[in-house]
């Protein structure tokens, strides 16, 4: 198969692109829990690039580098970080001219043929963390192998929206399900492909 993309996607339960407040949602963690293990610690080993929005670029490259974490961070923190230092970062963007953080460039056009690109060259997997328009454009496209999703216990009503258009249906297959101690969904899909597009 190659490379193989997963999308990567926060929502609220009406589809938002948001992180609201909820009854345990602001716990400090000193280990990582499920959440932060099915999405990021277990792919360090076979995710080498990142492809993001511009907002979502700048915002992680503001709050996620090494030098943005503190001592009392606790370690999973740490070994984020650092591994999302090391790892090849795509922003995509037409406004961004020179990134300003290390392994990282500048690519804009059609996103069909920036992943294809991408997907040509030597690496590992790729993960799509990029906000509701971009995650929008790969269902739309029907660019992912795979998506992630961590589905959050509120009704939000505002803000960006995962959901929108689209010119045909996207059919998915479950692989896996688990319920959160705060009821959050991790839900773990990949597209069914052929008549069930």
């Amino acid at each position: 198969m190659g490379r193989k993309i997963t999308a990567n996607l926060y929502m609220t339960l009406d589809g938002r692109g948001a992180f609201p407040k909820y009854p345990g949602s602001d716990r400090v963690m000193k280990e990582a829990n499920d959440f932060w293990r099915d999405m990021w610690t277990s792919r360090f080993d076979d995710v080498t690039t990142v492809i993001m929005g511009r907002r979502s670029f700048t915002g992680h490259r503001r709050v996620w580098t090494e030098k943005a974490r503190t001592p009392d961070d606790p370690q999973y923190l740490i070994d984020y970080s650092r591994w999302l230092d090391r790892v090849e970062k795509v922003c995509l963007s037409t406004r961004l001219r020179s990134p300003g953080w290390e392994n990282s460039r500048v690519m804009k056009g059609d996103l069909s043929k920036i992943v294809a690109k991408i997907k040509k060259e030597k690496g590992g997997n790729i993960i799509a963390e990029g906000g509701p328009r971009l995650i929008l454009e790969f269902i739309r496209k029907d660019l992912a192998d795979d998506y992630r999703l961590v589905m959050q216990p509120v009704v939000y009503g505002r803000g960006p929206n995962y959901w929108g258009a689209l010119s045909k249906q996207r059919t998915l297959k479950l692989l896996s399900s688990k319920t959160m101690e705060d009821g959050e969904l991790l839900l773990h899909y990949e597209p069914v492909r052929g008549r069930w597009k």
